[in-house]
């Protein structure tokens, strides 16, 4: 996954984009290994009946940045949720939006940071016009894991890997992207744009 080409660097794209492409099992107790398109963001469709809920389409909902916090940590750490403006004043660009999200193009409604096991950024995004912000980041070129009406930006790779599990789904409007047989593949709401579960290396 390609994040914003302005606040991460090469090697943590590359890393990035290396982690989320592989093919592990899930060994998680009372649950089956996964394989082929499950083994990348995976179908836990279990819902807490609050923040973080998981919609009969698939991709979860969350109504603030503290609801994806508890989204995520189903399944990596989200700890230490501040603002990303807080978050900013003493990480120069560290977490991905800080320019983005005062652009009224993006639709972002709120956005706030939180860190991982690794104390690696998580860039938890909120967006009130889903179609501005895939508009967006098409012109933009970067891409995201999205649920329904928020987006997340991992940098760590522990944290990737552990979101492979969830079912968020990976935002690309690279036109030249094959997606393999077995893997899902559906249009996003803007035309070029993609939603799947299969990201490639």
């Amino acid at each position: 996954m390609r994040l914003s080409r302005s606040l991460v660097t090469g090697a943590a794209t590359l890393a990035l984009l290396t982690t989320l492409s592989g093919c592990g099992s899930d060994s998680e107790s009372g649950s089956k290994a996964r394989t082929g398109a499950d083994s990348v963001f995976g179908s836990d469709a279990d819902s807490d009946g609050g923040s973080g809920q998981t919609t009969t389409g698939g991709l979860p909902r969350a109504s603030d940045t503290e609801s994806v916090a508890s989204y995520l940590n189903r399944y990596t750490p989200c700890q230490g949720v501040v603002t990303g403006d807080e978050y900013d004043g003493g990480h120069d660009g560290d977490a991905w939006g800080t320019d983005e999200s005062e652009d009224p193009a993006w639709g972002i409604e709120e956005r706030a940071v939180c860190t991982d096991g690794s104390d690696r950024p998580i860039a938890l995004l909120t967006v009130s016009d889903m179609k501005e912000f895939q508009t967006a980041a098409k012109a933009s070129g970067d891409e995201f894991l999205v649920g329904e009406d928020f987006a997340v930006v991992p940098v760590g790779d522990e944290a990737i890997r552990s979101l492979q599990r969830s079912d968020l789904r990976f935002l690309t409007c690279d036109a030249d992207l094959a997606v393999p047989s077995g893997f899902e593949k559906e249009p996003a709401l803007v035309d070029g744009c993609v939603l799947t579960n299969y990201v490639p290396e």
